[in-house]
């Protein structure tokens, strides 16, 4: 006997987004419209560049001082795009909504006090008893929060804290890989009944030397200057980029009951985990394109990275799998953001959807590593 599984339409009813094109939906829309270069700051970190985040006016979401502080950079912008984000979705003055809300997350780990990192490291050249000096230096000069500033899931528990969004919270790490599940766990759990709104996201500060040191390692940035992320064969790699995005999704009929404007549909997200070889991300998005019900998509918003391989194979794929529609990269929009990426171009997807730019977006989001996903945003009602 063979069940049948009814699923339940998934909208998207609040965006909150920040990054070095704005703060806001318009913002954004703007830049992806003008197809200029973002904004770059190629002298803080030279010769990397990374595509800093545009001010923001953090007591416009974030109105106490006192929590502003005690938050590092990554944490503040995922606040403040999650207020955003509720703002729009007409739940911030809602308690009892929010109380009912469940939180998904992608976040990466904390940040260092590098001015202590540095002391200890020059300490330890000359101690006599290295060991001993490490371990004393770490229990008195760490300041005590340090360590669990490390921990992802204090962007949840400030979004709670500050926004009172007081469900059930859930956070995951993996880089890109973390933003597509967490869009896949919400999007699926609303879809299959367990749940009726979520807000949903993630954050990431570029502006760090730690994160650039990481990945110079590994071969992975681009190096000195912009170039679009499809046209960096010279020197390939990724720009970072600081910014949040953040989605309130919701059932169908609960936000009609609420009186909410749905402003696209997310119908699908698939996501995948290969092994990096010849031919792994061709044959990866033609699976998750079958699996995420994608046909013949008017837009397509890629969060490649620019690495080498990878980015060329993607390209070639989506000639093949959408060949009309125009392909956009979101590292030309906000720089790469990891976690946040897929977030990211859900997000715009359904913007372009909202203003009538488009019926059908497909996102594609190929991590630097392992890992794919391919999401699907219409309009409402023409999801299949």
């Amino acid at each position: 006997m063979t069940r049948t599984v009814q699923t339940r339409p998934v909208v998207v009813t609040g965006l909150g987004l920040v990054s070095c094109a704005g703060e806001g939906v318009e913002a954004h829309l703007a830049a992806y419209r003008a197809g200029k270069a973002p904004r770059t700051d190629a002298e803080t970190f030279a010769p990397y560049p990374v595509h800093p985040v545009a001010p923001l006016v953090l007591d416009g979401q974030i109105p106490k001082k006192s929590d502003q502080r005690q938050m590092e950079p990554w944490q503040r912008l995922g606040v403040y795009a999650a207020g955003l984000a509720l703002d729009a979705a007409g739940a911030k003055a809602d308690a009892a909504l929010k109380a009912a809300m469940h939180l998904v997350v992608a976040a990466g780990g904390g940040e260092r006090d590098y001015a202590v990192d540095g002391q200890i490291l020059t300490g330890l050249r000359n101690a006599a008893d290295p060991g001993p000096y490490l371990n004393e230096r770490l229990q008195n000069d760490l300041r005590p929060t340090l360590f669990l500033a490390q921990l992802s899931n204090l962007l949840a528990g400030n979004i709670a804290i500050v926004h009172g969004v007081t469900g059930a919270s859930r956070t995951f790490m993996g880089e890109e890989s973390s933003g597509v599940d967490a869009l896949r766990i919400a999007q699926a759990r609303i879809a299959a009944g367990q749940l009726d709104i979520v807000l949903v996201g993630g954050s990431y500060n570029a502006e760090r030397a730690d994160v650039l040191l990481i990945h110079e390692m590994g071969g992975f940035l681009r190096k000195p200057d912009y170039r679009p992320v499809f046209a960096r064969g010279d020197a390939p790699g990724f720009i970072l980029g600081s910014g949040a995005a953040f989605l309130v999704l919701e059932a169908e009929e609960h936000a009609k009951s609420r009186g909410a404007r749905a402003l696209a549909r997310l119908d699908a997200v698939a996501s995948d985990r290969t092994r990096r070889r010849d031919g792994s991300v061709t044959d990866s998005l033609a699976h998750l394109w079958r699996k995420a019900g994608l046909a013949e998509p008017d837009a397509v918003i890629s969060a490649a990275t620019g690495c080498a391989g990878i980015t060329g194979e993607e390209r070639d794929a989506l000639t093949t799998l959408a060949p009309q529609a125009p392909v956009r990269a979101l590292g030309d929009l906000t720089g790469h953001t990891l976690e946040a990426a897929a977030p990211f171009g859900a997000a715009i997807a359904a913007a372009l959807v909202a203003g009538g730019e488009a019926r059908e977006v497909a996102v594609t989001a190929v991590g630097h590593r392992r890992g794919e996903g391919v999401l699907r945003v219409t309009t409402i009602g023409e999801g299949r």
